[in-house]
Parts: structure tokens; C-alpha cells; sequence
């Protein structure tokens, strides 16, 4: 049970910062800012869970059983994530590429302090053992300053050569042309090793950069997820469920003119819009294996949405499942996100560990929150920092939608585009 307390919060901007950086003293952090992004389907502004009083780590074997299990017994708040790599769990894959981050495949916790904000408003829910914490931590809150600013700079290294890129990039278009897939999600990592960095400032000048909807401060010990996602995996509100899936890009102009025509362009660009029609009927079927007859529906299909950096082409497909559905059938008969592997998925999958020279792990993998009654929002993990304090290992990755229209050169400067961010915070002056 919860003690819940409402507070009334003046300065927002001001309070979510202290709140951040008064969170970061905790073993377990979650901190998901929407940005104050304009969205169809949203519950709350920013959501902030710390300190875990049960979890669940686990690797791949039954981890969505294992997972299952412990929401079912906990009908309480969880956050947490599913790495790229329960994909073993779900099909008879394996991932045997290199891995320098070693995080857990799957890790949630439910935490004894949360806190919930809505426009003005903070929701404070503690577990009855410390809410007598709760008027304490309010006012140490309100008077926490933060004193980063440190000059970042560490040598990124590239896993995937660029002649390489092309190699591999051409290798799977012949599997396109053979018809062994449709499309494929190809992705690189950008990495360094001895990296000293302060996680939460890398973070913030992260999102500062790009304040997309489905931004992510994770912490588990020494494990960190600085992540400037714009992109939904999957949310469950009552019995509808929501997916939606990007595919298309397009750089932004600072001129209107021009910038208003990168839309245009990028609506009616043909490859762009199969790539995406093609996930959005993979999708469709992911969603019908846990659907009420005839309810899986595209709400929209191909919209163009602007973000600071980039213009996204975005489908909303939605459906409805029974009371009776488990939430955690919903993500594994769904998982991992169509956007981020390929059609038909297993044989995108087979291909891409193939091609890839790295573990994804919890790259292109997905974090969120379960509600007590079921519920869940999660993310797509892209556009994201990895960070391993202990052995000071650092990794991005980044990648793009292979289609037999693609060509390689392109591909790759979409990566490069994609990785403009990472690059920017993490060699600041």
C-alpha cells in the first residue's frame, strides 16, 4: 500500500530539475520526461521512481515467465526494461556478438518513493515503510542545486568501418533481392573504453538538444541509459493498446521555407512510406495475436512529426484485448518492436545478428512502468547513451531501415545524422 500526497509545484521546469538531481543519490533511478511533447496518449508530464524495495534481473531464459510472475504477484508500480536480446526468449535465436556493457537482459523494480507530475501538480506515492520520508524529501527538493558543467571530451570509436557499412549494407539488400526479407533494421555502434563521464549532465545536454516525448534517466548501480527517444514501443491503457512505430527521417532546416518542404518531401518520399507501411503491417499482426476479433486498427499512417533535430515519419496502430489478457503476453507476443528488426522478423532478426558486430542489449530494446492495475507505457531505445561506470564502458548505436530501394552511401548518412547528438555531448568543450 501507498501513502499519496499532492503538492502544488510553482516553477516546473525549475522543480523537475531539482527533483532530477535530488534523484541521482539513489541506487535506482527512473526519471521519464515527456518534454511537455504534444501527444494523442499521455498520462503525465514527467514520472520519477527511486529506490527499489523488490526487482527481478534476469537474463533471457524464461525471462518473460520470470517477469510475468513477479507483476503478477506485485500489483504495484514497476519500472524497468526488456534488452533487444529476450528476442532468445520469445524465438530459437541466439546473440553471440560482442558485448562491453554486460547489463542484465531484463531488470524492474518496484520502488518505494514515486513521484507523478501533471502540469502543476506532484503526486507523491511512498510505500507505507518510509512515508515518513515524504515532507523531508519534498523540502530537500525544493533546496537541491546542481554544480556539473564539466568539459566533456573521450575518443568515440566506430565498431563498423564505413567501407565495411557498405560491405554488410550491400550484403543484406542481395538477402532482399533473394527474398529472404522485405526490410531490415541494420545498426552500428559508436563506442569508448576509459570513458569518464557524469551521467546525469551527459543526460541533460542530451535532451536539451532534442526534448523528445519518451526521454529516459535510468540508473541500476553502475549500469546508466541516457536516452533522447522520441519513439513508442507500446502502451496499455485499459483495454486499448497503442503502438507506434517510426520509420522515416529527415533533417530539419532553420530556414521555414525550406524546412516546411523536408516535410513535404519526406511525406511523399516512396521509400520512406513503405518502410513504414511495411512495419506498420507487421505490427498489425504482432497486435492481433493478443486482439479482440477485428479491433486492431491504423489510426494514422505515415504523419510527418517535428522534433528539435529531425522530422519522423509516425503510424498509430491501436487494438483492444480482453480484461482477462495478461500485459506481460501483450509485450512478449509484440517484442521486439517491429521498427527496430524487420519484416518478416525472425528471418530480419537471423539476418541482423549475422551482419551486426555487436550485442544490442538493452539498444533497441524498450523501458517503461507497469501501473498497479495493468496498464504500461514503454519506449523504443534509439537515440540513446549506454554507460558502464564500473568498467567505464561507453556505447551508442545507431542505425537505419534496409529496403530494396536503399541505397548504401544513404543509409550510412542517416546514421551519421542519427549519431549527431551522441557525438555533440559527448565531445562538448
Amino acid at each position: 500500500m501507498r501513502t499519496v500526497i499532492t503538492k502544488d509545484v510553482s516553477q516546473f521546469s525549475n522543480f523537475k530539475n531539482q527533483l532530477l538531481h535530488w534523484s541521482n543519490q539513489h541506487r535506482e533511478v527512473a526519471f521519464l520526461d515527456s518534454n511537455a511533447y504534444h501527444q494523442k496518449y499521455s498520462s503525465y508530464d514527467v514520472v520519477l521512481a527511486v529506490e527499489a524495495f523488490t526487482s527481478i534481473k534476469t537474463d533471457v531464459k524464461n525471462a518473460f515467465q520470470d517477469l510475468y510472475q513477479y507483476q503478477s504477484q506485485m500489483k504495484d508500480w514497476l519500472f524497468g526494461y526488456l534488452s533487444y536480446d529476450l528476442k532468445n526468449d520469445t524465438e530459437d535465436l541466439q546473440s553471440n556478438n560482442y558485448d562491453g556493457l554486460v547489463f542484465p537482459d531484463l531488470f524492474f523494480f518496484q520502488p518505494k518513493k514515486l513521484f507523478l507530475i501533471k502540469g502543476n501538480q506532484v503526486e507523491m506515492q511512498y510505500l507505507r515503510m518510509c512515508d515518513d520520508e515524504i515532507e523531508s524529501d519534498f523540502e530537500e527538493i525544493l533546496s537541491f542545486t546542481s554544480s556539473f558543467q564539466l568539459p566533456t571530451s573521450i575518443t568515440i570509436e566506430q565498431r563498423i568501418s564505413k567501407e565495411n557499412y557498405l560491405s554488410k549494407v550491400s550484403k543484406m539488400l542481395e538477402h532482399i533481392h533473394r527474398g529472404n526479407i522485405y526490410e531490415a533494421n541494420f545498426c552500428m555502434e559508436f563506442f569508448a573504453e576509459n570513458a569518464h563521464i557524469e551521467p546525469l549532465e551527459i543526460y541533460q545536454k542530451l535532451n536539451a538538444i532534442s526534448e523528445p516525448p519518451f526521454a529516459v534517466y535510468f540508473k541500476n548501480d553502475h549500469h546508466y541509459l541516457l536516452s533522447a527517444s522520441p519513439e513508442r514501443y507500446l502502451r496499455k491503457e485499459g483495454n486499448k493498446v497503442i503502438s507506434q512505430p517510426i520509420k522515416g527521417t529527415s533533417k530539419r532546416s532553420e530556414v521555414t521555407i525550406i524546412d516546411e518542404q523536408l516535410k513535404v518531401d519526406l511525406a511523399q518520399n516512396e521509400k520512406e512510406r513503405s518502410e513504414n507501411i511495411m512495419i506498420v503491417d507487421l505490427v498489425r499482426n504482432d497486435l492481433a495475436h493478443t486482439a479482440t476479433k477485428g479491433s486492431v486498427q491504423v489510426e494514422e499512417l505515415c504523419q510527418i512529426y517535428t522534433f528539435k533535430q529531425v522530422h519522423q515519419m509516425i503510424s498509430t496502430i491501436v487494438s483492444e484485448v480482453e480484461n482477462t489478457t495478461s500485459p506481460i503476453e501483450i509485450l512478449r507476443s509484440t517484442f521486439p518492436m517491429g521498427s527496430m528488426t524487420g519484416a518478416p522478423k525472425i528471418s530480419a532478426m537471423q539476418i541482423i545478428e549475422a551482419l551486426e558486430e555487436t550485442k544490442r542489449g538493452l539498444y533497441s530494446g524498450a523501458v517503461g512502468y507497469f501501473t498497479p492495475i495493468g496498464d504500461f507505457d514503454f519506449n523504443v531505445v534509439i537515440r540513446s547513451i549506454l554507460y558502464n561506470s564500473k568498467s567505464q564502458y561507453l556505447s551508442f548505436s545507431v542505425g537505419s531501415a534496409i529496403t530494396s530501394q536503399a541505397v548504401p552511401e544513404n543509409e550510412y548518412e542517416e546514421c551519421l545524422l542519427k549519431a549527431k547528438a551522441m557525438f555533440e555531448v559527448l565531445q562538448s568543450k
